[in-house]
């Protein structure tokens, strides 16, 4: 049985071994148990975190062909390619011929026999894969501190950097001496005279998202959803079920990292022999080249052994959290209501002592689309938090604070230059046969914050329609329409939206509520900057940050008795005015009331919850209209 040295500094050793032992026993399965052999190691305790990661460790730290993991968003498919599954190779001298295992591996041995009979054809499918987008430093760095990996970097082992994510690496070269600097694989190559007079920003031109979408694509562009993102960008080798993943999924790859340099050097070869034949005789086009066999030094390739589907990114969560049994759920369920009051507390204090509005805001903190019915989702709660002051940068700084209890969001200002110049919806490149990413390309349960405070004067032009649009679907419908030039192809997603505005929104939402500020205009100012961005202790903002993923995950359930309860009140509410409740009013009070019950832990809904919820929409729904009458009809 391989050691865990074996199996995670030398995966290749295992796999080759197996496939050796196979050829006495042709029908032994070997590839089947190959998988399997290491799924049994993951399921050993601590065995995740032995392994580095690709999102916390410098590429050049991490020992090529070894077993790493990534943690990612499934940003495009390549069309499946194909590979010698099995190939013979003649020792020159000896003209000796052995089988080898082309599984898990870019480039064969030297001495291939392309006439042999014995060479075995496979297919393996490619995904582009990209860090989640949006992810808070917050969850990185947790994420990072549960690892247990220990790597020795290429060059000088320096044990304080062990640990670093790519953030925090931005400046490590700095210790470095230039001809390390130049060899970097995460730097451009020499450096250009920006660098050399200390401009550390040109050294990130490669692992860095450009500022905006509005420049043609280029080789040196990861494809990252989001602008000023940072990391790194996978190739991922899926050799079995690669039906069963999808675009947009959230997985932990773990899989066995190719490097090579002969990948960029064929890639090279391939792209100036193609400049001297007739485009027509080209089955790739140069750029298509570029896209799909970028150098490994800057986009490595991992090949996959196991995928683990992400319900969730928050690394304060234990793998088996929501299990019936599990001590973590009972012990976080029984603190519930207690960490809402605490929750509560501060959201009012940060909504300028409006408890109401607080209330509201864990609501949309734990909606999650839980099912689809046809083409409605059912848990979005959208919401529209008007009335916010334009003074002190407020938005920005209530952006801040969710960004520190979300593990993935992103703060997206709606002034006309956005509107009109960012690409929102991901769009299909047929020279560079990829799919070109946008905005609105997100990892579930995202926290989508719309700064409708930055509306400025102007005209939005054709593509800022577009985008104004494409949010109103997303708003509306959790499905964003991916423009393939010839026609559009519809993704669900689920991601929360909060739209923070003067007056009423312009845009759709499921609920809106008007903030109602307790501090005095002329002290506003002061107050604003006394909003502590962080609760007292960081102990207490990890239960926040716990409390909200845990509600957003828990199951949910309506007896019948409950259901009959709230039909009949539906009727007698109906009774005496019919205008007084419509359909959608109902639909909006039941997706309050389960939020309601999920916020203090409770998986069914009450017939206090659902007078509870009542309760509060009345509040709300009497607010709104009363600010209507006081500064007229709103658009």
């Amino acid at each position: 049985m391989p050691s865990t040295h074996d199996w995670i500094n030398n995966p290749l050793g295992v796999v080759e071994g197996m496939f050796a032992a196979s050829q006495n026993s042709p029908n032994s399965g070997w590839e089947v148990k190959a998988v399997q052999f290491f799924k049994d190691q993951l399921k050993e305790k601590e065995a995740q975190t032995q392994i580095p990661s690709l999102n916390d460790i410098p590429l050049h730290y991490l020992k090529p062909n070894s077993l790493v993991k990534f943690r990612c968003l499934i940003q495009d498919m390549f069309d499946p390619e194909f590979f010698m599954g099995v190939y013979e190779t003649v020792d020159p001298s000896t003209k000796t011929k052995t089988l080898r295992c082309g599984k898990y591996k870019d480039v064969t041995e030297c001495g291939v026999d392309f006439n042999s009979g014995n060479t075995v054809t496979a297919e393996r499918q490619t995904f582009y894969c990209v860090p989640i987008p949006g992810e808070n430093s917050w969850a990185k760095e947790g994420f990072a501190g549960t690892s247990q990996a220990r790597v020795v970097p290429s060059t000088s082992y320096v044990p304080s950097r062990q640990k670093r994510s790519y953030e925090e690496d931005d400046d490590m070269d700095d210790m470095d001496t230039q001809p390390q600097k130049q060899r970097d694989p995460h730097s451009g190559g020499p450096q250009s005279p920006a660098e050399q007079h200390g401009n550390g920003d040109c050294k990130r031109q490669e692992t860095e998202a450009p500022s905006s979408r509005t420049t043609a694509s280029s080789h040196l562009d990861l494809n990252f959803p989001l602008p000023g993102e940072k990391g790194p960008s996978c190739l991922v080798k899926v050799y079995e079920d690669w039906d069963s993943f999808k675009l947009n999924d959230t997985l932990e790859v773990y899989g066995i990292l190719s490097v090579s340099p002969a990948l960029s050097a064929l890639a090279d070869e391939k792209d100036a022999s193609t400049s001297l034949l007739d485009p027509s005789d080209c089955m790739e086009t140069a750029e298509e080249l570029r896209v799909h066999s970028p150098p490994a030094s800057l986009v490595p390739r991992l090949h996959m052994l196991h995928a683990k589907p992400l319900s969730h990114n928050n690394p304060l969560l234990p793998a088996a959290a929501l299990e019936d049994n599990s001590t973590f759920l009972s012990s976080t369920l029984s603190e519930m209501a207690s960490v809402r009051a605490e929750l509560l507390a501060y959201l009012t204090h940060v909504l300028l002592g409006d408890a109401l509005a607080a209330e509201y805001l864990i609501l949309h903190l734990i909606s999650n689309v839980y099912s689809r019915r046809d083409v409605l989702p059912l848990g979005k709660f959208t919401l529209n938090l008007s009335g916010c002051p334009t003074v002190a940068s407020y938005t920005e700084r209530l952006y801040q604070i969710i960004q520190q209890l979300v593990p993935s969001s992103h703060y997206l200002g709606m002034s006309l230059q956005n509107m009109n110049q960012m690409q929102f919806v991901p769009k299909k490149d047929y020279v560079a046969n990829r799919l070109v990413s946008g905005v609105l390309q997100l990892a579930k349960n995202t926290s989508l914050f719309l700064d409708e405070t930055q509306l400025e004067q102007g005209q939005l032009d054709a593509a800022g329609v577009r985008n104004v649009t494409a949010l109103g679907n997303l708003i509306s419908w959790q499905k964003v329409d991916y423009d393939f030039n010839y026609h559009q192809m519809e993704f669900p997603c689920n991601i929360n939206v909060l739209i923070a505005s003067e007056g009423r929104s312009l845009l759709p939402s499921d609920c809106q509520i008007h903030l109602q500020s307790q501090v005095a205009p002329t002290h506003m100012e002061e107050y604003l900057s006394s909003i502590h961005m962080h609760p007292q202790s960081s102990s207490q903002l990890n239960k926040f940050r716990v409390y909200l993923s845990v509600a957003r995950l828990l199951d949910y359930s309506i007896s019948d008795e409950v259901t009959k309860a709230v039909e009949d009140d539906f009727v007698d509410m109906r009774k005496d005015d019919p205008q007084s409740i419509s359909a959608e009013d109902l639909h909006r009070l039941l997706v309050v009331a389960r939020l309601l019950c999920l916020s203090l832990g409770q998986t069914s809904l009450s017939r206090d919850g659902w007078q509870r919820a009542k309760h509060i929409e009345t509040m709300r729904t009497s607010r709104v209209e009363q600010h209507k009458c006081v500064n007229g009809n709103e658009p």
